[in-house]
This record gives C-alpha cells, structure tokens and sequence, in this order.
C-alpha cells in the first residue's frame, strides 16, 4: 500500500513518546515497514533526518535492517522486568552493536532568508540512522524514570508500547483518538444492548 492512500488509523505514527517506540508502532495493524519508500517516510516523520534531507540512496536492505532493530528493541522493551532470557540478552548485545557507530551530524546553517535551520552534511548511511534509534533505545532502557513510565496499550489487540508521561500516569492507550475512541465505542454498544435486553 502506498504511503499516500493509508487510512487515517493506519497512517506511520510518531506518538509514542520515543523514537525507539515508534519504530516499535510500524508493526501495527500490519506491517509498515515494507518498502524504502514508506520508511525513508518513517526516517523523516521520526525526526531522525531534517524533513528535506535526500534519502536516494536507500535500498532494498534498509527495511529489513531497521525491522531487525525493530525486533530486538521489541524483546528488550518489552522483557525488561525479567532480562535473564537468552534472547533478552542477545537483544541487548545487538541494540548495543547498533549503536555504535557515530548517528547523523546537525549543522546548524543558514536558509535563504537567514533562518538557521538544521541540516547534515551529507546523505546519512543506514549503520548512522540505526545508531540513532538504537541509542534512544539504550537511553530508555537505562533511564529507571523513563523506564517506568513504558506502559502497554490497552486496546483491544494492540501491541503498542508506549511512555507514559501523562498528569498522574492514567493514561490507558496509545491513542485517544484510535484506541481509546474504539474502546468508548465498544463500551457504549454494550451499555446499549444491555439496555435493550
């Protein structure tokens, strides 16, 4: 599917708090991750890249190499209260492996009107860009605060992990306005056909 003609609740979504979780959120509802093109989109709508930054150069080995980051944050994100697993463990050698190398360099450098703006020096490798969201992962991971504010969405079936930095940490999902407005639906249904019966 073409990244332009996604429905609104299955459009690439940044919402999670944390680029690494993010990235996480491109498995849901299907996977998002399937072409160069929708993830040169996901590389710029993170942030990772300044929103005019060239990504020509992608091919066909970035997606499965970002997906594979993927999986491994996933473990770890998702295993971190009981990190003795095997597999927990090789997740954590890899996101470390990954990050690495040196991510993406900011300029600071001037538009046409004088405005600075952010740019880089030049196109960024694949190795930069997974060092850059490996490296928030490694900051999640070790921060105890923010690592206590990951919680797991509550709607139904779905899998997004997401921090919570809500006023008094009440929040139940990962988007008001796709899985809680689902779960408000759903719950007025019920009430309705009970109301019925």
């Amino acid at each position: 599917m073409a990244l332009g003609t996604a429905t609104a609740p299955y459009e690439l979504r940044f919402d999670a708090g944390r680029i690494c979780l993010d990235l996480l959120s491109t498995t849901h509802p299907e996977e998002r991750l399937d072409s160069v093109a929708v993830l040169c989109a996901w590389i710029t709508g993170s942030g990772l890249v300044p929103a005019d930054t060239l990504l020509a150069h992608a091919d066909a080995t970035w997606p499965a190499a970002f997906r594979e980051l993927r999986d491994q944050i996933g473990r770890l994100v998702r295993g971190w209260s009981a990190p003795r697993a095997r597999a927990y463990d090789f997740a954590l050698a890899r996101v470390n492996d990954l990050a690495t190398p040196a991510p993406p360099a900011p300029r600071a450098v001037r538009d046409g009107d004088g405005e600075l703006i952010r740019r880089l020096d030049g196109p960024p490798d694949c190795a930069a860009l997974l060092a850059a969201v490996a490296r928030d992962a490694v900051d999640l991971l070790t921060d105890p605060v923010a690592r206590a504010a990951l919680r797991q969405c509550e709607g139904d079936n779905c899998p997004i992990v997401y921090l919570d930095t809500s006023r008094g940490r009440r929040r139940r999902w990962c988007s008001s306005e796709v899985c809680g407005n689902r779960e408000r639906v759903a719950r007025h249904r019920r009430r309705a056909a009970l109301a019925r019966a």
